[in-house]
């Protein structure tokens, strides 16, 4: 019999713990890191929820014009993942491993590579603000104004704006996952009291509409970042250079590239398809894209809890390959599983069948509520396996293969521009057809990403039973206990 030491935290740093995930319950392990984990994800997604509930009072040409520039911000987010990725699994498998210097090695590079990219893609979108938001042909010039104005000042926070996530990111990979939820909340405090106050301009503040909620969004983000930086600044914390940037170590930058890029490039392509699909459905004018903008916040409530699950499903991964248990991975892969499943059947019934009060809260035209329905019935259909899916990636980057995620995801996701324009067609389903080319291929992604990685664990040897004699068969541990077992047998 083997004893492993019952350890529930390994002191790595003087003011801070990371999480051993190698022991103890795994489903205790998994909800403790995935609920702080979620909560971050929520507030990220309350800035935005925020945003439209306001601006729906404005009108929904606000929101159009918030829901454009959008796409250009995600598409931003979607490229600082190869930073926060690299680091997540990085830092989670390093710290799995016990190399507690070769973790801080990833944090730290990772910071630099982040801010880095968020002043070449803030300058890049502050010149060509005008010119990135004409491509979805909106004759509204007031929407397509106000979007490049959005655009705008959103680059000019760059930096605080898309840091925060590889932030976060460096903090989960250490099983730290209390500490960014609670600093995301600190903003999103504050960008509750100043959307308000700017967008409709409350006391001595000018009312700016959209603008307003542009700002807000940085004002916020930068309280978020000044904590971050506070934090990584004490004495052994997770960085070990001396200040918030530093010298990049060519060695780390590319292992960071090469574990986040596949990641980055599914969610670059997926945000850029998603533009294609915007355009399509612009032609029918400013108000689907509205109506598009909030449907897509109000489902992230199913996509961001998957998302937490994948996360922290992810670090517990990262650690326990470092330490070569796959016996664990491969329980935690089914118990998130069954989770992540709950949570779509449930947003399902939700959208299906209360889809009016839902949207009711955003905006108050009629004809924007009946399509608001229309789009939360259609994906609604789709959100079980969407939530598979995120799950399931989270499995995949936890063991340092991110690719599979993203070839399945890239292709899937491509697909959905030419059955987007089959089923707009006027002889089609017309304007649906959009929102049933999404919801068809989240069903086809989440059974092709389940299946790729149900059949990769279950080929590997530690979830095979091995014969010792005839009639004899045990589920080993590890690869080592099980060639210590089998020596001994010899012996006997």
């Amino acid at each position: 019999m083997v004893f492993l030491p019952n350890i529930p935290t390994i002191k790595v740093f003087d003011l801070l713990e990371t999480k051993n995930l190698t022991v103890g319950s795994i489903p205790g392990q998994l909800i403790r890191l995935s609920l702080p984990i979620m909560g971050t994800s929520f507030v990220q997604m309350a800035y935005n929820l925020t945003d439209m509930l306001w601006l729906g009072r404005v009108g929904s040409d606000s929101v159009a014009a918030v829901g454009i520039a959008s796409f250009f911000t995600w598409l931003g987010v979607s490229i600082m993942l190869i930073a926060r990725i690299g680091a997540e699994v990085g830092v989670s498998q390093s710290l799995g491993a016990n190399d507690h210097a070769k973790a801080k090695k990833f944090a730290g590079n990772a910071v630099t590579l982040v801010i880095l990219l968020s002043i070449a893609y803030g300058l890049l979108t502050y010149l060509l603000a005008p010119n990135l938001i004409s491509f979805f042909n909106i004759e509204n010039h007031q929407v397509s104004g106000a979007a490049a104005s959005y655009l705008r000042i959103i680059a000019i926070g760059s930096i605080l704006y898309y840091s925060n996530p590889t932030f976060s990111g460096i903090f989960n990979g250490a099983g730290i996952s209390k500490l960014p939820f609670r600093l995301n909340a600190t903003g999103l405090i504050f960008n509750l009291i100043l959307d308000p106050v700017l967008i409709f301009g409350i006391g001595p503040f000018p009312k700016m509409g959209s603008d307003g909620a542009g700002i807000a969004t940085i004002i916020s983000q930068g309280i978020v970042f000044m904590l971050f930086v506070i934090k990584f600044k004490k004495k052994n914390s997770l960085l070990e250079q001396k200040w918030i940037i530093g010298k990049p170590n060519l060695q780390y930058i590319r292992k960071i590239f090469s574990l986040g890029t596949p990641v980055a490039m599914h969610s670059i392509l997926f945000a850029s398809f998603g533009m294609v699909l915007a355009r399509i459905i612009g032609q029918y004018g400013a108000l689907p894209i509205a109506v598009q903008s909030i449907g897509a916040q109000i489902e992230a409530l199913s996509w961001m809890t998957a998302g937490g699950f994948a996360t922290a499903l992810g670090v517990f991964t990262g650690q326990n390959f470092g330490a070569g248990n796959w016996s664990r991975i491969f329980k935690g892969f089914w118990i998130t599983m069954a989770i992540s499943g709950t949570v779509g059947i449930l947003v399902t019934f939700c959208f299906l069948f209360f889809g009016k009060t839902i949207f009711s809260v955003f905006l108050s035209e009629a004809e924007a509520i009946t399509l608001g329905i229309l789009y939360l019935k259609i994906l609604g259909l789709s959100q079980l396996f969407m939530c598979i899916e995120i799950a399931t990636g989270g499995a995949f980057n936890g063991i340092g293969r991110t690719y599979p995620p993203s070839i399945v995801g890239i292709s899937l996701t491509a697909a959905r521009i030419p059955l987007a324009l089959f089923l707009s067609q006027p002889a089609m389903l017309g304007m649906s057809g959009v929102w049933w080319s999404i919801s068809v291929t989240s069903v086809l992604k989440g059974i092709a990403l389940f299946t790729w990685f149900n059949y990769l664990i279950r080929r590997h040897p530690e979830n095979k039973l091995i014969q010792l004699s005839p009639g004899e068969y045990i589920q080993p541990i590890t690869i080592s206990i099980q060639k210590e077992i089998l020596e001994i047998k010899k012996l006997q």
